[in-house]
Formats: C-alpha cells, structure tokens, sequence
C-alpha cells in the first residue's frame, strides 16, 4: 500500500494498525450491494468506495424514502461488518450519542466506601470516574469498537445546531475528548453515514468533513429493477407498469410523494391480492398505500378517472 494512501495517513496519526480497503473498485461494490438486494447507482457506488479510500464520512442527503439508511445497511451487510446506528431526533444530546456516567453504580461505589474526609474523596474521585463506570453511547462505541463497524447517524437534520457540534471531533479525528479521562481515540476507522431528509440546512462544519451523495428517487427503469429484486414472484411487466404510475404520482404537486419502500409495499399488495395487471380503478382503489394524505390522494385519484370510474 502507497505512503500516502489516506488510510494508511489517517491510521498512523491516530496510532492504530491500519485495516484494507472493504471493496476493490466501484463496480466489486455495486456487486456486492446487489447481492445485499441493493441496486445502487454508477453515483452511489463511486463515492461510497471513494469514502471508504480516503477513510471519510458520507452524508446522503435526498427525499425520505429513497434508500438512504438502505445503503448503509446494505454496506455493513456487504463488508461483514456490525451496524452501529444513532437514530436522530429533536433533543438529542451527548448523554444519548456519545456517553454517559452510570451515576447509580458511582453512588453505590461511594456509599459502600464510607467516605468519611477530603482526603479520602479525593482518592475515590479519581476511581469512580473510570472506565468502570463509563456507559458508551453509539458515536463512542463505533470509535472504540476493536470489531469492523459501519456507523449509522441517520437523520442528522433533525438535530440542534448545538448537538451537530459534538459530531466534528468524531468526524475528523475519530477521537472523543472526556475531561474526566481524557482523549479516547480510536481502535479502528468505521465507515461512517450520515443521513438529511434536507428539513434544515447542515453547517458548513459538518459538510466540510464529508463526501457528498445525493440520492434522489429513481427512475422508472431502475424502480422496475428494485421491485424485481425486492418483490419474489413478480413480473418484469408489473413491475414496469408499478413503478411507471408511481413516477407519474411524483411528477405531481403534492404534499409527500411515494418513496420507495411505500412502491414495494404497493407491489406486494398486488401480489397478495394476486392481480397481474393493473387499471385505474384498482390505482384509484389503492392510492392510500402510495399516499399519505387524503387531499394528495383525492388529487391522484382525479388523474386515474378513467371511463371506468
């Protein structure tokens, strides 16, 4: 392996053995996905090898519903490695994501010492805040981990400003700063995903220490192939019909339009029902499985009034 190779740099400033690269080429890893069930993109499977050559975080941002924590798991899937997933959401702080002390364990250990003076807590403070009592978090975990991880920080437009601040030292250095212990850096280099549904815009921080992915829904000829995957027994002739109503439900205005896993739900329905083809009046019959809100499905159901309605 080149000196310079990033990983091997990265490795060595953080004092760690450096591990291979998961996949050999893009194309070793759209294969790899496949095998997973996860048709990727000529896009997605350039810039998920590149983070993995140049030990860099992704973020992957697009609408909800288009794959993006999919790729993650497929990813970990691929390589043999443990997902380790922080699921964001408002109010998410550093006790939750990164670590926390186990005060109860701390004040069974103080009460069964029988501090009596200064002298002796002292002593004691020293032990108690130790690695004994230390309760790891997943961004904590995933960079202490001696195991292959692939880190999930799914949905990270969903926190405060603030809490995206802790992520920068991680993201950068893969250490975290605990002023009781220190500096506890890294085992191993995860391969780290961070997922925006773009609900508010990420700081330039944050931005600066990933690749960027966009995946956006597919197109028609891709979505067939993903229902063809995804859902067993289904006709590539379904399967195009399926996903070519669904790209015209997109094409409109509406409040939410159809993701992904709500086509392969709409797909498998078809097969329960057993249906081998499909009309406007069983489009219409079951938009509620596409759409998620009743004046986007009254404005659908419009479009499919056929003479049969």
């Amino acid at each position: 392996m080149s000196a310079l190779d990033p990983r091997e740099e990265l490795a060595q400033r953080l004092g760690i053995a450096v591990a291979p690269p998961r996949f050999d080429s893009p194309a070793t890893l759209s294969s790899a996905l496949a095998a997973q069930d996860y048709l990727s993109s000529p896009a997605i499977s350039s810039v998920t090898y590149l983070a993995d050559r140049l030990a860099k975080p992704i973020l992957v941002e697009g609408p909800a519903g288009t794959g993006k924590t999919a790729l993650a798991q497929a990813v970990a899937k691929a390589s043999g490695a443990r997902l380790i997933r922080l699921q964001c959401y408002e109010g998410l702080d550093e006790a939750k994501a990164l670590y926390e002390w186990n005060y109860r364990k701390q004040l069974l250990r103080i009460q069964s010492s029988g501090l009596g003076d200064t002298d002796q807590w002292k002593e004691r403070e020293g032990d108690i805040f130790s690695e004994e009592f230390l309760l790891t978090r997943p961004l904590l975990e995933a960079i202490r981990a001696e195991d292959p991880v692939v880190l999930l920080i799914d949905e990270i437009d969903r926190v405060e400003l603030e809490t995206e601040a802790l992520l920068l030292e991680i993201l950068s250095e893969y250490q975290v700063s605990i002023p009781e212990l220190g500096t506890v850096k890294a085992r191993q280099i995860p391969m780290v995903f961070l997922t925006s549904n773009n609900t508010r815009e990420l700081s330039e921080a944050l931005k600066r220490r990933c690749l960027y992915l966009f995946v956006d829904y597919p197109d028609v000829q891709r979505e067939r192939d993903i229902i063809v995957a995804r859902v067993p027994g289904i006709s590539t002739m379904l399967a195009t019909h399926i996903a070519e109503v669904v790209h015209s439900l997109r094409r409109m205005e509406l409040k939410k339009a159809p993701s992904v896993s709500e086509t392969l739900d709409w797909a498998r329905t078809l097969l329960l029902l057993g249906r081998a083809e499909l009309d406007d009046a069983f489009v219409r019959e079951t938009l509620h499985l596409l759409l998620k809100y009743q004046a986007d499905i009254e404005k659908a159901a419009k479009k499919f009034s056929g003479p049969d309605a």
